[in-house]
């Protein structure tokens, strides 16, 4: 079993693939969308995969209105909550770590981000920073820039949990730490992040006022 120490002062976790696994129900949107505009879905997946909906469109047709066609995709991708379920060990981890402590930054819209919440039963966070709060999304550090503002801390105070490239190489664009979760992506793909888990049971919390010390207990066969 290997060990390895990070101290912060807050976790920033990706919701998608980290807290909430939507992957199943996020594809099937991805695909469809893609057989409709005659494109490879297999294709769209992945691009789709940790982006906002409006650079995912950006880059698939540039010639189409992203902004316009981003909202009647998240409202439709919203009201799709088949196969929507918590991720194994994020309840457990999320109750173990106070409420100024931690938080989500998502590439969904807040509608989205709020809705899978409550399907899995998770606490909505004092600072849940989404597609509506942001210029440019990830891979940009934007969005855990503006998360560690909101939390009033420095970048370096802290460290992301994400499942994909895109988000990894926003964080570590952003000066933070990064651990990667290879619930969607592989290892190699995540080969960017600070450290990389297999599940969030790997990971545990020690807190002491408002620090905290992660302990990563990672199995080298998993």
């Amino acid at each position: 079993m290997n060990q390895q120490t990070f101290d912060c002062a807050a976790i920033l976790f990706d919701l998608d693939g980290v807290l909430v696994d939507s992957t199943r129900s996020v594809e099937r949107f991805w695909r469809a969308w893609a057989q409709e505009n005659g494109l490879d879905p297999e294709h769209a997946v992945s691009v789709a995969h940790g982006r906002r909906t409006v650079e995912t469109l950006r880059i698939l047709i540039p010639e189409l209105d992203a902004e316009q066609e981003a909202m009647t995709l998240e409202k439709r991708e919203a009201h799709q909550t088949e196969g929507v379920t918590v991720m194994p060990g994020a309840a457990e981890l999320l109750v173990s770590i106070p409420r100024e402590c931690w938080c989500v930054v998502t590439s969904g819209t807040r509608y989205l981000a709020t809705r899978r919440l409550a399907i899995a039963k998770l606490p909505c966070p004092n600072v849940l920073v989404t597609a509506d709060d942001v210029r440019q999304g990830k891979p940009s550090p934007e969005p855990y820039l503006k998360a560690a503002e909101l939390l009033g801390l420095k970048a370096r105070q802290c460290v992301v949990i994400e499942d994909a490239p895109a988000g990894i190489r926003a964080a570590c664009s952003a000066g933070m730490k990064a651990i990667g979760l290879t619930t969607t992506y592989g290892a190699p793909e995540l080969s960017e992040a600070d450290a990389i888990i297999s599940k969030l049971a790997e990971l545990t919390p020690r807190v002491s006022g408002r620090q905290i010390e992660i302990h990563l207990a990672i199995d080298p066969l998993s």
